[in-house]
């Protein structure tokens, strides 16, 4: 949108009897009487549809110029009356592509814009913009595809229909190279088969394992009249239930084929084109491709997204082949009986977790830290919960040996000790899958350290290649960031948009069994940036009102907190443990996104009685000294 100083000049093309053109251009026009030095109206208005449809689309083809001169495919694809633009004049020839200065789209999109438009100005004027380096991409070229994506993850998903109702020739390349336990699985990529989704729904059974264990008795759910006469009053927990593994494994894997199949017709529906093929660079603007029957071929592209996500890193020892890791776990055609999880990443504790709640004996064999990059007061109290739920952790201790004993695996740890297991987990990290792409083709060299691709506003070194989810550098391993970013990216590179993705301010969960669910910054981070003399933090521990007539849920504990700039009072990060971290957190995710301060936060009536009403209650600061323990309603 032009400056307050210029004056804009809007034009809406459209035919007489099509509400949807009366109604944009009367809208425009009565701003423009309000604002008459900023803003004027040039209506075209044809008397049919056929003679609006022949101007637009068929003989001049005013939308193919606009097209070209833009540089926006959305142009190109739009039908539908009206047609509005701003040019650098009011010239009211129907023909005058020369003087577009920029595409609005149809009625929904000309009120947008005259939405901006009365806005004030000062909060726009602040918006972030990314300043992308030109790619070489025009309208006319003779490649395959103006977009070609590697990788068919939630990000690259997302990115291929965003660009393609935009108006692109989109296709995804997408190949699953087998775990080296030999686990396969569809379209979709990590989150769906071996991610968020299985990891999600293994997670509910624990918890609902556990209910039964020590909530259901107390409740009455499944205690008889002879029971109520044993306890004379005094409910009892559960004892641990039987629990069918294969039941999960089967049940989980039918729901991800489900959704593979869906992810396969939303594609053809949206116009995009799936190859189930491994992609590598030939050159700048060349991939080959390989099918699974070996048959290679080459696809050309304008614009390349690398989509490629990422793999779990292998354990480094003797006998590291003799582990399997989160790409397995799901799918697992075994109980998998006495297990090792190696590491003290979100995905182990998280696998840990679930493998305890459904019975199984765990152990985690931690190096340093639980939960590194994450609040280190809130990964000391998932630790401690796991401890009390039975979860075992071998400390200061890496695997120096693996070797198969019988059916079992016998783990020799790095300070000499030593055990059998049916299963080890390792979940010490993920690296870019990047290793056959022949990035060296295209000049872009991954970092060592994880084989991720570095970009600045996910374009890399060679503009026409752009990066997005756990494959870029510095991203975090979202899928939900990945989803964003790949449609924001969509956007810029096809419909004219220059808003930049942010990472900062995402919402989190870590589905351990003591949930915990994140929003900014940390207070080790705060305090980093920020200096601890500049912070309130407020505190609370709090007991679910769900658990407060289990017994055995006494001695566990809910917590938030809520990190303040002192001179500002922004709130700079949030941090809750407790039942449905997700559910609670989105919300303040938004709030935070807004730039919300404390007193907003507690001015807020909380819905009762809820967990996610104690953050909005929160009163204590660790500066006080004062018990930060809830003294109830």
């Amino acid at each position: 949108m032009a400056s307050p100083a210029t004056k804009s000049i809007i034009h809406v093309a459209g035919y007489s009897s099509c509400g949807f053109y009366r109604r944009a251009a009367s809208v425009v026009a009565s701003l423009s009487l309000l604002f008459p030095n900023k803003l004027q109206l040039v209506e075209h208005e044809f008397s049919s549809r056929d003679e609006y449809r022949e101007w637009l689309i068929h003989g001049t083809n005013f939308r193919k110029g606009v097209s070209l001169t833009q540089g926006n495919l959305r142009a190109g694809g739009h039908s539908s009356s009206p047609f509005c633009w701003q040019a650098n004049s009011d010239n009211s020839s129907e023909g005058c592509v020369d003087e577009v200065t920029e595409f609005i789209g149809g009625c929904d999109d000309a009120l947008d814009w005259c939405r901006a438009f009365a806005q004030p100005s000062a909060p726009s004027s602040s918006k972030a913009t990314a300043q992308m380096v030109p790619d070489g991409h025009a309208p006319g070229h003779n490649y395959d595809y103006d977009l070609l994506i590697l990788g068919g993850g939630s990000g690259g998903l997302a990115c291929s229909k965003e660009a393609a109702a935009l108006g692109a020739k989109v296709a995804v390349l997408d190949y699953v190279k087998p775990s080296p336990a030999g686990s396969k699985w569809g379209l979709g990529g990590t989150c769906v088969n071996v991610g968020c989704i299985p990891k999600k729904l293994m997670h509910n059974a624990a918890l609902l394992s556990e209910s039964h264990k020590v909530d259901a008795p107390h409740y009455g759910v499944g205690v008889s009249q002879k029971q109520e006469e044993e306890w004379m009053g005094m409910s009892q927990d559960n004892a641990h239930g039987d629990h069918s593994w294969e039941t999960l494994k089967s049940n989980i894997q039918n729901h991800i084929r489900g959704l593979n199949f869906k992810y396969r017709v939303d594609l053809r529906e949206k116009d995009v084109t799936y190859l189930n093929m491994l992609g590598s660079f030939v050159d700048g603007h060349t991939v080959e491709t390989v099918d699974k029957k070996g048959n290679k071929g080459t696809a050309t592209f304008s614009r390349c997204i690398i989509a490629a996500g990422g793999r779990p890193t292998p354990l480094d020892c003797e006998g590291g082949e003799l582990a399997i890791s989160s790409d397995d776990i799901f799918s697992l055609d075994r109980d998998p009986g006495r297990v090792l999880c190696v590491g003290a990443s979100y995905i182990s504790l998280e696998c840990a977790g679930f493998l305890r709640g459904i019975g199984k004996d765990v152990t985690v064999a931690v190096r340093s830290i639980l939960l590194r990059g994450f609040d280190r007061e809130c990964a000391d109290l998932i630790g401690a919960h796991m401890r009390a739920e039975g979860v075992q952790f071998r400390e200061a201790v890496v695997p120096a040996k693996l070797e198969k004993v019988g059916e079992r695996i016998k783990v020799t740890f790095s300070n000499g000790d030593s055990d059998e297991y049916d299963t080890v987990l390792g979940a010490i990290g993920r690296t870019g899958d990047t290793s056959k792409l022949n990035l060296d083709k295209v000049n872009i060299s991954p970092n060592p350290k994880n084989s991720k691709i570095v970009a600045k506003y996910e374009q890399t070194s060679t503009p026409n290649i752009y990066v997005i989810g756990d494959v870029m550098d510095g991203c975090p391993e979202l899928t939900p960031v990945a989803i964003h970013a790949g449609k924001m990216l969509a956007r810029r590179l096809f419909g004219g948009s220059t808003q930049p993705m942010d990472y900062r301010n995402v919402c989190t969960t870590v589905f351990t069994p003591l949930e915990y669910g994140t929003v900014g910054y940390s207070e080790d981070e705060a305090q980093e940036e920020f200096g601890k003399e500049n912070l309130v933090v407020y505190h609370k521990y709090f007991v679910p009102l769900e658990w407060s007539i289990s017994p055995s849920r006494g001695e566990h504990q809910g917590f938030c907190k809520a990190i303040v700039d002192k001179h500002t009072n922004k709130v700079l990060g949030l941090h809750y443990l407790g039942p449905n971290a997700g559910e609670v957190m989105q919300g303040f995710g938004t709030a935070m996104k807004l730039g919300c301060t404390f007193e907003d936060i507690i001015e807020t009536v909380g819905i009762h009685p809820t967990t996610a009403e104690e953050i909005t209650t929160l009163s204590i600061t660790k500066e006080s000294g004062a018990d930060a323990a809830a003294a109830g309603c």
